[in-house]
């Protein structure tokens, strides 16, 4: 099933026009439950990865046999899923109780080779905003689930680019940690819907002069509520509790949704490639590349969240009747900093190394 985003409840060109010089296009994945073939694109799914062509490792020195068992995690979330809306039976109660955080891995050593995680592989085919070195098509992205890594204790992500035309025969099984340090660094295995929207740029990084009258404009809108929302007639009496509440229920239905740039006509949630970053946690700081000072967009954003209250107008069309099912709102299952990791490239060239962000 495709997934459509709903028209922007303003043209917020047509109200700002200066807004055009920044837009930009960024690609929704939609990630949602179900498992992928190798040659297509996925969240956590089996990549198409040569037979013959070693798999990544992490050799950095940090506790790899102390954690939860993937196995744990994915059968946790799968009696969740399957208890929703009913109570656990005592046998769904008796596993996740035997489900702990522990050294479950004992022989494993910290300075032993770890297999890194398959996070996403992406087609260029399927992705319109996804840009990587020329002539190659398919972007594969993996970490290492335990956030130990550089000076800001987080996970390693590896990026490898290549031509999927050049792979034969695909490796089978695939490898992956037996541990992981939380149970949000894994991703559950997700189809994906891209699609291409327009973003526009985070407010802070707007010129003054456009800041002030994006506020003023908000602030006209909320007037506008207020007054429309403003009733002199009589109130009415009720002759229950029950109706008085089911007739302010209808009242509220009936109470046009606010419109906040921030939230409705500017950045996508949920994990996408390309667009812009959002920077609502921490003040805007340029993220450049180390090698050539080029200041480095983000390539992928991964998100805890596909939509949350205060952006909940990107809800796809076609989830609307599911707005409050876990598996519509979070399918993936991760969580990393404070709800988003970004992935910056180089655009001058994607062979530099790749920085994070965390918001």
């Amino acid at each position: 099933m495709t997934r459509t985003t709903p028209p922007r409840p303003v043209d917020v060109e047509a109200v700002f026009p200066a807004l055009a010089r920044h837009r930009r296009t960024t690609t929704r994945l939609h990630p949602r439950q179900g498992t992928a073939k190798p040659e297509e694109s996925s969240v956590a799914g089996p990549l198409l990865w040569p037979a013959d062509e070693p798999w990544p490792v992490c050799t950095a020195v940090h506790p790899k046999g102390t954690g939860h068992l993937l196995t744990d995690v994915r059968l946790r979330r799968r009696i969740q899923d399957e208890a929703r809306g009913r109570e656990f039976t005592v046998e769904e109660r008796r596993l996740l109780d035997g489900m702990a955080r522990g050294t479950h891995v004992p022989e494993l050593r910290d300075e032993d080779p770890l297999p890194l995680l398959a996070v996403a592989q992406l087609h260029t085919r399927d992705v319109p905003d996804l840009v990587g070195p020329e002539g190659h098509d398919l972007l594969q992205v993996f970490w290492c689930p335990f956030e130990a890594h550089g000076p800001e204790r987080t996970i390693d992500v590896r990026l490898r680019w290549r031509r999927s035309a050049d792979v034969g025969a695909v490796l089978a099984p695939q490898p992956e940690p037996p541990v992981a340090g939380r149970e949000e660094c894994v991703p559950t295995s997700c189809v994906v819907h891209p699609e291409q929207v327009v973003e526009h740029e985070y407010l802070g990084l707007l010129g003054e002069e456009l800041q002030e009258e994006i506020a003023e404009w908000e602030e006209g809108l909320l007037d506008e509520d207020e007054d429309d929302a403003y009733d002199s007639s009589s109130p009415a009496s009720y002759a229950t509790y029950e109706e008085y509440e089911a007739a302010m229920a209808a009242a509220r239905a009936q109470e046009p949704e606010e419109i906040d740039y921030m939230s409705d006509l500017s950045i996508a949630p949920g994990w996408k490639v390309g667009g812009f970053a959002s920077w609502h946690l921490t003040d805007p700081r340029p993220v450049d590349c180390a090698t050539c000072g080029t200041p480095m967009p983000p390539l992928l954003t991964v998100a805890r969240v596909e939509c949350d209250g205060a952006s909940r107008s990107w809800l796809p069309v076609e989830d609307r009747d599911a707005a409050d099912d876990p598996r519509v709102i979070d399918p993936v299952g991760v969580y990393l900093g404070r709800g988003l990791m970004r992935v910056h490239t180089c655009p001058a060239d994607p062979d530099h190394p790749h920085r994070l962000s965390f918001q």
